[in-house]
């Protein structure tokens, strides 16, 4: 399958000077050249297409194609910096055939532009150098746990002192502690007295049953009553004069 090529980074205005030929190993330096005056300016274009790489320099209106630089490695001597200032690169330009070349001057307005550029290269190769190597082709170990399958792992815990192998139980608290019984109902104190009026030989004289009403002794009401002496004597209404009376 032919491999597609891919835009790596595009500046829209580059400038391109003539440079003398250099005369030492010091390297190229901008002071030399005419920034003043360039030669041509248009469109930059960094692309990829599988392993190779171009710088490729275009009129930014039709898109002709001025000159390009195939970058091998960088740095290298298809594109150098020059020692002076960090906006200017100098580059080999070789027409399709490889058969002719020449080394131009490049720049650009902004710091910025050139930092990108210098970047964008610096990543391209560090990408083709991890991609060259070779890779782990050994399966991965599978170390999970398959369906079902179960481990044991026996735990040797240090028992604290005065605790028990069984389980603590809860303690119950006992039912009613710190609390009042509740009161007792009418009908309970009412059999209550009846049961101390019965069992009392001395206030037997307090109470005066009265048969009113055709009423009599052997009434099934008053069966408890019987041996009370029936008299005309009422039951006095105040409590003053005898003070074990229970008033109702």
């Amino acid at each position: 399958m032919e491999d597609y090529e891919s835009i790596i980074l595009v500046k829209n205005e580059v400038f391109v000077f003539k440079i003398p030929p250099r005369q030492t190993n010091r390297g190229y330096r901008a002071a030399d050249w005419n920034l003043a005056g360039p030669d041509w300016s248009g469109r930059l274009r960094l692309v990829a297409k599988g392993q190779k790489c171009a710088l490729k320099l275009e009129d930014k209106n039709n898109g002709e194609l001025f000159g390009q630089c195939p970058i091998d490695q960088y740095p290298g001597p298809a594109i150098e910096a020059v020692s002076d200032s960090s906006r200017y690169f100098v580059i080999k330009i070789q027409d399709e055939n490889g058969s002719r070349s020449a080394f131009i001057g490049i720049g650009f307005s902004d710091r910025s532009d050139s930092f990108d550029l210098n970047v964008a290269l610096q990543d391209h190769f560090k990408w083709l150098k991890k991609s060259d190597e070779p890779q782990d082709l050994q399966p991965k170990l599978d170390l999970g746990f398959k369906d079902g399958q179960t481990i044991k792992i026996n735990m040797n815990i240090a028992k604290k002192e005065g605790t028990s192998d069984s389980p603590s139980r809860a303690r119950t608290k006992p039912v009613g502690t710190g609390f009042l019984p509740p009161p007792p109902s009418v009908g309970s104190r009412i059999q209550s007295s009846t049961k101390a009026i019965r069992t009392s030989p001395d206030e037997s004289s307090l109470f005066d049953v009265g048969v009113d009403n055709g009423v009599s002794q052997g009434s099934s009401d008053w069966g408890d009553f019987t041996g009370i002496t029936t008299s005309s004597t009422r039951v006095p209404t105040s409590t003053s004069s005898n003070t074990n009376w229970v008033q109702f």
